[in-house]
């Protein structure tokens, strides 16, 4: 979700840039579904993608494409998958924005042994709340994300809004080479860790350039966006069109317009949206990127030459039902956890503490390839940042210290900002930190287990910006 002063900081230009003449045909293809209320398979494997039109790109991915299946399970369910690893790597299936079961959290070392190559996993959870999550490796995620390993976890309500069609759109940076293939010597660069992270030349909708979904004049679609790059945080935008955000990181929200048309993500945020398609048969509308210093058109609404299905929007409600999310929140009494975040280019990190050993930032940085530290820790530790009951409410405070945005995600629970400066007072598992700024947020620890605490810039988290909490039953 964005608001007028983020959205100005990210149009510093309106450079238009297509992804060439596939651009004006586009791709009616949509991403492959799987019901896994069944049990499924997932592997991850080699593959081709053809993310610019007429080149082949060779990849990772799940089923060896890109993006991966989208998996539906209804409210409730239980998601069974087995995930067999067939890259050269291990690997695990993290499952974002879950409120999962611990042992089924994917985090290799923390929740589970890492899945060999050849090897298999049986993931197997009840999945609580309805609403737009996805999923990927924590296993050297920085390449393995960046390569196509990532896909859409659809959790449908029991009582489903009514809407004409309901669209996954992953968006998605890659770095390529003048071959068109990933850019793999650029893999663990230094530079990319201590800056921005690993920012891409090629931008993607579903797996392509100019990715095309067919619509007709008068739907009512809900779209579910998911940004899934390694760093980059941009805003969507579809040309001539007005989307009513319903839902953030797969939590409702009261129904409200995209401010300016734009909704802003950050790595690993997903927003579903309602759009009313009302443009005249047989147009297009341009789907767009708003980057830093770029626009990018990745792909359009392809309206059919068909009678309009209705010739004014529909008037049925689109506000989704609360997620059983305790909201409790015991301010008064909440463990308090203050998360300075330290280091980067320009930064003024002089060193941090391995378990317990400090190391000054030259040292960090030869021996260990760290450039960030987290509450002063670099790297994940031993031991937990801190430790709770069930049931005690938590308030974290972020403070970005750094040049650098940071995309701060929690696995296991969602969390709200609070306090008087609170700009997003609702639920999310992904929270965006942009330089110099601070947050606070909390969250009852009402799920059992040892879970994740990082950077969703996926160099960040490799760089130093790990770490993790006990909630002890």
């Amino acid at each position: 979700m964005t608001d007028a002063h983020t959205a100005s900081t990210i149009m510093m230009s309106r450079r238009t840039v297509v992804g060439g003449a596939a651009a004006l045909t586009g791709s009616l293809a949509l991403p492959r579904e799987l019901w896994a209320g069944a049990p499924a398979d997932l592997a991850a494997k080699a593959g081709e993608a053809e993310l610019i039109a007429g080149q082949k790109t060779a990849v990772w991915g799940y089923g060896g494409i890109v993006p991966g299946p989208v998996l539906r399970v209804r409210q409730g369910d239980d998601l069974r998958v087995r995930f067999r690893n067939d890259i050269p790597h291990a690997s695990t299936v993290h499952w974002h924005g879950i409120r999962i079961a611990n042992a089924m959290d994917g985090v290799p070392g923390l929740t589970q042994k890492p899945v060999a190559t050849g090897e298999t996993f049986d993931y197997r959870f009840r999945c609580p709340d309805a609403g737009t999550f996805w999923f990927h490796p924590h296993k050297m995620s920085s390449e393995q994300v960046a390569r196509g390993l990532y896909g859409a976890l659809v959790i449908e309500e029991r009582e489903p809004i009514a809407v004409d069609a309901d669209h996954v759109l992953m968006f998605d940076d890659w770095r390529l080479d003048a071959d068109g293939q990933v850019h793999g010597a650029s893999f663990g660069a230094i530079h990319d860790r201590a800056h921005g992270g690993r920012l891409g030349n090629t931008f993607t909708l579903n797996g392509t350039t100019a990715h095309a979904i067919p619509t007709r004049s008068g739907a009512r679609l809900r779209l579910r966006l998911i940004n899934v790059a390694n760093a980059n945080v941009f805003a969507v935008r579809i040309a001539d069109h007005k989307p009513t955000i319903i839902a953030v990181d797969g939590q409702p929200v009261t129904p409200r317009p995209a401010t300016d048309g734009l909704v802003l993500l950050g790595p690993g945020q997903r927003a579903d949206v309602i759009v009313d398609a009302m443009s005249a048969p047989g147009t297009r509308a341009d789907i767009q990127m708003v980057l830093a210093r770029d626009v990018v058109t990745v792909g359009s609404l392809a309206y059919s030459k068909d009678a309009p299905l209705r010739e004014a929007p529909s008037d049925a409600p689109i506000a989704l039902k609360a997620n059983p999310i305790d909201e409790r929140l015991d301010l008064a009494n909440a463990v308090d956890v203050a998360i300075p975040m330290d280091g980067g280019a320009m930064g003024r990190m002089r060193g941090a503490s391995i378990n317990g050993d400090y190391m000054s930032m030259r040292e960090l940085v030869r021996e260990m390839g760290y450039v960030w530290a987290l509450a002063g820790q670099a790297g994940m530790p031993k031991t937990p940042l801190f430790a709770v009951k069930r049931g005690q409410t938590v308030r974290l405070t972020f403070q970005n210290n750094s040049m650098w945005p940071h995309a701060m995600h929690v696995h296991g629970h969602h969390f709200k900002e609070v306090g008087d400066a609170a700009s997003e007072p609702w639920w999310r598992d992904t929270i965006m930190l942009f330089r110099q700024q601070k947050k606070t947020v909390a969250f009852v620890a009402d799920n059992p287990g040892k879970w994740m605490l990082h950077c969703h810039m996926l160099e960040h988290h490799e760089g130093g910006m790990g770490t993790w909490f006990e909630v002890t039953s």
